[in-house]
């Protein structure tokens, strides 16, 4: 079974908050609350059983079905990370992508 990285946490427990949302919804199960944030069961299910994290989109929709802050939404789950690190070549464009008029002035460059 493949656990994400938010799962080697200790304190990580996504069914607190599932279980919190639920009680400040006044919903029955997990069926409905799939149903309110839009998602398919399978998710809130795989979320339960530490198989797939709780992403920014998921905890986006949380926030704006209940009005809790996304702070708050992230310590009722055992989020206690204050930084998120990126990889250093996440973000940065392939020295292929770069626009044509940069390739092209970058060809320039090297012709004069």
């Amino acid at each position: 079974m493949a656990h994400h990285a938010l799962a080697s946490q200790e304190s990580y427990n996504p069914n607190h908050l599932l279980d919190i949302l639920l009680g400040k919804m006044q919903l029955k199960n997990d069926a409905a609350l799939s149903r309110l944030l839009e998602v398919a069961p399978p998710v809130i299910s795989k979320i339960r059983h530490h198989r797939l994290p709780v992403g920014a989109s998921l905890l986006i929709r949380m926030h704006e079905v209940t009005g809790m802050s996304i702070r708050d939404l992230r310590d009722l789950m055992g989020d206690r990370r204050t930084k998120y690190r990126l990889s250093d070549a996440q973000g940065r464009p392939k020295a292929d992508d770069r626009p044509a008029a940069d390739k092209a002035q970058a060809g320039n460059v090297a012709h004069h």
